[in-house]
């Protein structure tokens, strides 16, 4: 009985850094090379407005060949393995839809919401 006392305020005393913690979010700037092999005026590059989440921010760059989106490039993503999981499914999801209407990916809610957001301001930019 006499351990027990000093074991759980010692427990306590080491569990309230933890519970104070505050995660920072990390954003990741990807380089986006320039096209190559790409007639110029035939594509059109346009850059979704930056959207701030808890977790970083997220922007887009969405190659339009006429009305068709061609590519769509992350350049601001935060850096957590859910939201790199996401990214592939959102921009094929994209690609596919050919619009903004793209399912959100389990685990990645808020980073789904904010690319669904930077990539409609592409779209309206363009139009």
């Amino acid at each position: 009985m006499k351990r027990a006392v000093p074991v759980l305020l010692l427990t306590v005393a080491g569990l309230v850094p933890l519970w104070r913690f505050e995660a920072t979010p990390e954003t990741v700037a990807v380089d986006v090379p320039s096209p190559s092999g790409t007639p110029s005026g035939s594509a059109e590059t346009v850059s979704g407005s930056l959207v701030r989440t808890s977790h970083g921010d997220v922007q887009v760059q969405v190659t339009f060949e006429g009305d068709r989106i061609t590519a769509v490039t992350m350049l601001k993503q935060p850096g957590s393995a859910p939201t790199r999981r996401a990214v592939p499914l959102l921009i094929e999801g994209t690609l596919t839809a050919q619009s903004a209407d793209v399912d959100t990916v389990s685990g990645a809610t808020t980073t789904s919401e904010a690319y669904v957001t930077s990539l409609q301001a592409a779209i309206d930019a363009k139009d």
